[in-house]
């Protein structure tokens, strides 16, 4: 199992060096360094060689080393520090380092903004930055953000002295192999996982036993409503074809519609994530990876969000293959995948096709994430069989149309009106690719809810000065 293990990992990791250019990793982080092994310490004395004005890397998501950060915190006011900036994508767990007295000397600049830090972002306690996800490797490998340090969670080192990066190795095989300091939090929970997430012990400078047996963060998946399943349907039914290779965002539209693919054969999965919803399409077969082109037969992802039963089924499985986001989202490796369908959610779409994704008129939500690197790749598919789809209810919970003549003030655009292509709500389909403004208006009012198409058809106008038609 080992050996398998560690020769994958160098096979990939030479894919993600050409995926990176001219743009070389610091140091392989696979590779044993011998007669050298990391000092254990304590939580307490973890960060102590973190200094004012460092960029630390935080890993994210299932895998945020919560406890590392609490003891960061403590260690910056400990030591008078100012200055520091945390470098992540979703973050799960508690922030002490918004809180009054560290605040000012602790500032996390976030690359995807979770739930945990949207207060903060949208009070300006931490910052907030856009970025494709599949390029955001290449800000610590480029330099435009100079890595000092990495705060991770890894598995336990094995008998040759691997531990793996578990859940989350999107962004962060680029921040170790480019951090002159490794603070590694080990943890008998975190699933070994194959791929581009092997490190050696010995590249570990600091390590910390304190925190094994620590909960990875789960997702709180919660039950689907009546338009999340229609959507789920109407996807499934009329967009998803057999043998199609998919990538699902984050939410409950995506959720739905993989519970409504049970029928479905020979699905394949390539992916920046994906959550509990794949189990049970690997237990009935629809997913098996076999007409994929890239590593057929497993299922390619950068990171996972979801139960204890869903890492528990990552332990030591080779059927995933964990990647490098650099590689797995960029869209000229999608591409190659049969029939691509990229299952993506939205805030809102108006009636051009402009998609906003990130944000609620001025306040930011989330980030760009990899909705932009698939609906690419997806639309540029070698096959030419490839479905971009953005999905999302007609009408918020509070009865506003999420089909809108013009985005809400403030709003950011995520995904294009030039790299629309199917937009579905629980009313049905609208095919923008191909279309003028009037046309894009007729099929989007369409699939509007009954109650606003009225209103909507007259701001077309107005907006257009010409009435919304199919021809």
């Amino acid at each position: 199992m080992l050996s398998r293990l560690t020769s994958r990992s160098f096979g990939t990791s030479a894919s993600c060096s050409r995926t990176a250019g001219v743009f070389r990793d610091k140091r392989e982080v696979a590779f044993p360094i011998a007669g050298k092994s990391p000092k254990v310490v304590s939580l307490a004395d973890a960060c102590r060689e973190i200094k004012s004005g460092d960029n630390v890397f935080v890993h994210g998501i299932a895998a945020t080393p919560t406890p590392l950060l609490q003891s960061l915190s403590e260690h910056a006011v400990a030591n008078n520090l100012k200055g520091v900036k945390l470098h992540h994508l979703h973050l799960e767990g508690a922030t002490p380092w918004t809180a009054d007295g560290v605040k000012d000397r602790v500032r996390s600049n976030s690359l995807f903004t979770g739930h945990n830090l949207r207060g903060a972002v949208n009070n300006g306690i931490a910052d907030f930055n856009s970025c494709f996800l599949y390029e955001v490797p290449l800000l610590f490998r480029k330099g435009a953000i100079k890595l000092n340090a990495s705060l991770i969670h890894v598995s336990p080192p094995d008998a040759f002295g691997y531990c793996s990066l578990g859940t989350s190795v999107d962004t962060a095989r680029a921040a170790v192999t480019n951090s002159p300091l490794i603070i590694a939090m080990v943890n008998k929970n975190m699933p070994r996982t194959f791929g581009d997430g092997v490190i050696h012990v010995s590249q570990i400078d600091y390590l910390v036993n304190e925190a094994d047996g620590f909960e990875l963060h789960q997702r709180n998946i919660g039950a689907q409503n009546d338009q999340e399943k229609k959507i789920g349907q109407i996807i499934a039914e009329n967009l998803v074809d057999n043998g199609a290779t998919l990538q699902m965002g984050i939410g409950a539209v995506p959720d739905a519609a993989l519970s409504a693919l049970s029928n479905h054969k020979d699905l394949g999965i390539h992916t920046e994530m994906f959550s509990d919803g794949v189990l049970d399409l690997i237990e009935k077969n629809a997913i098996t990876n076999s007409k994929k082109a890239i590593h057929p037969g497993k299922l390619v992802v950068s990171f996972v969000y979801g139960s204890t039963k869903l890492y528990n089924y990552l332990n030591d499985n080779p059927l995933i293959e964990f990647g490098d986001v650099n590689w797995v989202n960029d869209p000229a490796v999608v591409r190659k995948n049969p029939k691509v369908t990229a299952i993506n959610s939205a805030v809102e779409i108006d009636l051009t096709g402009q998609v906003v994704a990130d944000s609620v008129g001025k306040r930011f939500l989330s980030g760009f994430g990899g909705q932009v690197d698939f609906i690419r790749g997806a639309a540029i598919g070698n096959d030419g069989l490839g479905k971009p789809i953005i999905a999302l209810p007609s009408i918020s919970k509070k009865g506003q149309s999420k089909i809108v003549p013009t985005i809400n003030e403030g709003a950011g655009v995520v995904t294009s009106r030039a790299h629309v292509h199917y937009v579905v709500t629980e009313f049905g389909i609208a095919q923008l690719w191909g279309k003028n403004m009037r046309q894009r208006a007729y099929e989007l009012i369409k699939i509007s809810h009954p109650s606003q198409r009225e209103s909507l058809e007259k701001a077309a106008f107005d907006r257009l000065k010409v009435m919304p038609s199919a021809d």
